[in-house]
């Protein structure tokens, strides 16, 4: 046991915190873990999984789908008011989503990593620029700011990889703020500690310092922002979609302008072309905030402290029985 517990993968964010999460904390890791898995395979697996493609509208051997139909053995989620398969769109959204997230999450952190290590380092004129320009961006409501940034990018329509480029920059914006105010708080802390002074002292460049021992540290809570920013980034994507600055609905699927177009539709009875977007979107950003709050839980000291407590109050009664 004491070997596994050396091996790097078990101090990975997913891996360490599920190891250490006990009661409630553990349940809704591994709940959010099981609809992140499922959202991903769906994503992945899209073009095996979905019986029909995203802007299909007629079958292999002739006939179109038809507006509106309920659900049966062909469509079993229904046809969409433009003729397309629920079930489908539904699933090659999650293709989407997934890709405007890894794009925006990964672009957004990039930069705003690396804004944040240089303004807390090297302060000064700098630094006061950086901050100014960040609470600005910040002032603005992301959704807002997402949509000016979508016209700007692509006019609010765009292809498939147009759009999703377009949405992830948007997004990307949005949260570069986010990761440069935390990263460059903790430089700005970790400038002044004895072990990044003592690297100065024994001759080493800024370079150095800033990437072997000030980024390791500053950037600990990552994976947390991470998982947080990533159920932000589907809900302004499904925004941007749902006020018409998405993606075309022939370039690719998208579950926010599929529920724009079913607004009309819930008037007249017909529940299946939104209800199942709405899920898809209510189902992902639950389960990437359950992974996010059960991290944020166990990266609270004092239930590492109950849970060392519980597991010697434990050993302890075994040991007398």
């Amino acid at each position: 046991m004491d070997i596994l517990k050396r091996i790097p993968f078990q101090r990975l964010p997913i891996i360490s915190h599920l190891r250490q999460a006990v009661g409630l904390q553990r349940g809704m890791l591994i709940a959010g873990l099981v609809i992140c898995a499922l959202v991903l395979i769906a994503a992945i697996f899209a073009p095996l999984i979905a019986p029909y493609g995203y802007a299909q509208m007629s079958y292999e051997e002739g006939g179109r789908f038809g507006a509106q139909q309920a659900p049966s053995a062909a469509h079993i989620w229904g046809t969409t008011v433009g003729g397309y398969d629920v079930f489908s769109r539904v699933i090659w959204g999650a293709q989407t989503a997934v890709s405007v997230i890894i794009v925006a999450v990964l672009l957004s952190i990039f930069l705003g990593v690396a804004l944040g290590l240089v303004s807390g380092y090297i302060g000064g004129w700098l630094d006061r620029i950086l901050v100014v320009i960040a609470d600005a961006v910040y002032a603005f409501p992301s959704l807002l700011l997402a949509i000016v940034m979508a016209i700007v990018i692509s006019g609010g329509q765009s292809s498939a990889w147009g759009g999703i480029l377009a949405a992830a920059f948007s997004i990307t914006v949005v949260f570069i703020p986010q990761y440069f105010r935390v990263v460059r708080a903790e430089t700005v802390r970790l400038k002044a500690e004895p072990f990044v002074e003592s690297a100065i002292v024994l001759g080493a460049s800024r370079t150095r310092v800033i990437t072997k021992h000030v980024f390791r540290n500053a950037t600990r809570t990552l994976p947390l922002i991470f998982t947080l920013n990533s159920s932000e980034a589907i809900l302004t994507l499904a925004g941007l979609g749902f006020l018409g600055f998405g993606i075309e609905p022939s370039s690719a699927a998208e579950w926010g302008y599929d529920l724009n177009k079913s607004l009309a539709d819930v008037t007249s009875g017909i529940w299946w072309t939104s209800v199942f977007p709405g899920i898809a979107i209510v189902v992902t950003v639950l389960g990437i905030t359950l992974v996010g709050e059960s991290m944020n839980d166990l990266n609270d000291p004092r239930l590492r402290l109950r849970r060392r407590a519980g597991s010697k109050k434990k050993s302890a009664v075994e040991e007398t029985a």
